[in-house]
């Protein structure tokens, strides 16, 4: 994941002279506005489309009040489903369409930050109203957040135990029906809180969901301009790769997903160190904990910055030891008192709930791909039970996890801010890989941090694709299609086609050939001048 700068060398010198002459011809288009209209309301017009259909193709209710009975009810079954499944890519599709044209006039550095939030929460807005989109998560938030408002400890049993709310029930996936809760206890007081006002009604239950969870994107909206300061970023580019890219859009705010408010706090947490405000740091970073507990990678990071704000006087493990007890010690007193107020008592359960997603097993995660794919060869030879391959893969990739997040840690400690906050980021990508289960969404745990940096174009382009792909191995309707084979050749050509456009507008010269054929597209004096070229129109 390099970037056009060293992290660890603060925030260096510009590297991207003449990164515009390389996206737009020297005489094209050089008098355009700067905000870039017709690339947000495309965007927006995928957006609508998607909530359109979303509402026959997405994750929607088991017993939908409005659309079971009435006369919409096609929309959901049999060549409707069809339909609206077939709208709702062509609408994601119109979004990444424009989020790319977007990345190029940023890259060309033809808008700046505004458009780029604009954009955002233009594309958002819609979606704030949509069933759930690529997963099914939000009906499990609401079904644990029911248990824990009517007295049933959702770290000892599923949704299913409760008997009361049977609309909140129904609708959670089969998977988590009867697994206790993964999530840190706030969040769960967070479900509760929705759920004691919106009851039953789960629609509205999904609507208030997203509009709490819009709290972390506030935060990190105020928080990342600040951080990029202080880290030697792009903002506009940071911007359009944490906040506007599809990961922001559909995964997390379309999703929605808790991980929203964990990476919020964390960014405000981080901000807070930088500014040497340790205190606040931890305290934040402990409350994102509380939300979902991979936050807690980050706290060994910011533990080095603290002691390398100390003296210099100090050598380094007196200073680490000087930050390190304190740190604990806050550590300890927000866990404990989060934890007390959250679930009304020191329940410790939820730290065995961890455990609770490994039950989900696919080759998104290295060490369960791994695994599975030797149990494939192995197979055809003698036929043996999976589970043991992948077990075992699973366990080496937690050894190698752990090397990996130590060294990070351990190479941290030299005093350098970009360093240490730039290793925090490879650390959270490492755990997002590597730990089981993988989901789409929890890359943005790394990206987020690491969108910090500058980056070369080249690797801007990877994660267009990476991001496209993360989005398309989930059906709309939450259930994963990383098993259709066929479907997934498709998804990775869609990735690396939007990959190359990043970086070549129309990379397989589809419109140059369409123009090419259109002989009212030529110009008469030169035929291998399209009309519309820069040249055809100096030579006139």
């Amino acid at each position: 994941m390099a970037t056009t700068t060293d992290p660890a060398a603060g925030s260096g010198t510009r590297t991207d002279k003449g990164i515009a002459d390389t996206f737009l011809p020297a005489d094209a288009h050089r008098d355009e506005p700067r905000f870039p209209l017709r690339t947000i309301v495309m965007g927006l017009v995928g957006s609508v489309l998607v909530l359109i259909a979303s509402f026959g193709a997405a994750g929607v209710l088991v017993h939908d009040p409005i659309l079971s009975d009435g006369p919409l009810a096609w929309v959901r079954f049999g060549h409707g489903k069809v339909l609206m499944t077939g709208l709702l890519y062509l609408g994601f599709g119109l979004v990444v369409w424009a989020w790319i044209r977007l990345g190029r006039y940023v890259l060309a550095g033809r808008v700046g930050t505004r458009p780029v939030v604009i954009a955002a929460l233009s594309w958002m807005a819609p979606l704030m109203v949509a069933p759930p989109l690529f997963t099914r998560d939000v009906y499990s938030y609401l079904g644990q957040g029911a248990q824990l408002l009517h007295g049933l400890d959702p770290y000892a049993y599923g949704p299913r135990a409760l008997e009361t709310l049977p609309m909140v029930v129904e609708n959670v996936h089969p998977l988590w029906q009867t697994t206790p809760a993964p999530y840190g206890p706030l969040f769960l007081w967070i479900s509760q809180s929705v759920v004691g006002v919106t009851g039953d009604n789960v629609i509205a239950g999904v609507i208030v969901m997203r509009v709490v969870l819009l709290a972390g994107l506030a935060a990190l909206l105020w928080a990342l301009p600040r951080l990029v300061r202080k880290l030697g970023g792009n903002l506009p580019v940071t911007m359009w790769l944490a906040v506007a890219s599809p990961m922001m859009v559909i995964h997390l705010v379309g999703g929605p997903h808790n991980d929203l408010l964990m990476v919020g706090l964390l960014a405000v947490g981080v901000l807070a160190a930088l500014e040497r405000k340790h205190v606040t740091s931890i305290v934040l970073v402990t409350i994102g904990m509380l939300i979902k507990p991979t936050a807690a990678i980050a706290l060994p990071f910011l533990v080095w910055i603290w002691a390398n704000h100390m003296p210099a006087d100090k050598s380094l493990f007196r200073r680490f030891v000087s930050a390190v007890t304190p740190s604990l010690g806050i550590f300890g007193a927000v866990f404990v008192a989060g934890t007390w107020v959250s679930l009304g008592s020191f329940n410790l359960g939820w730290v065995g709930g961890l455990s609770a997603p490994q039950i989900i097993v696919n080759w998104l995660n290295f060490p369960s791909g791994v695994g599975e794919a030797v149990h494939t060869l192995v197979k055809t030879v003698v036929d043996v039970p999976p589970g043991p391959f992948i077990d075992v893969a699973r366990s080496i990739g937690w050894l190698v996890l752990a090397a990996i997040v130590v060294r990070q840690w351990w190479l941290a400690r030299n005093g350098d801010e970009n360093n240490t906050i730039f290793r925090m980021g490879v650390a959270l990508l490492t755990v997002a890989i590597f730990a089981p289960p993988t989901l789409p969404w929890y890359l943005t745990w790394g990206f987020v941090i690491l969108s910090l940096f500058r980056w070369k174009r080249e690797h801007l382009a990877a994660v267009v694709g990476i991001s496209v792909f993360l989005v398309l191995v989930y059906y709309p309707t939450g259930e994963q299609s990383l098993y259709h084979w066929l479907f997934i050749i498709g998804v990775v050509a869609a990735s690396l086609y939007a990959a190359a456009s990043l970086l070549r507008p129309d990379p397989l010269g589809l419109v140059s050939a369409w123009r090419k054929e259109d002989p009212r597209s030529r110009d008469v004096r030169n035929p291998e001048l399209p009309l519309s070229s820069p040249t055809s129109r100096a030579r006139r």
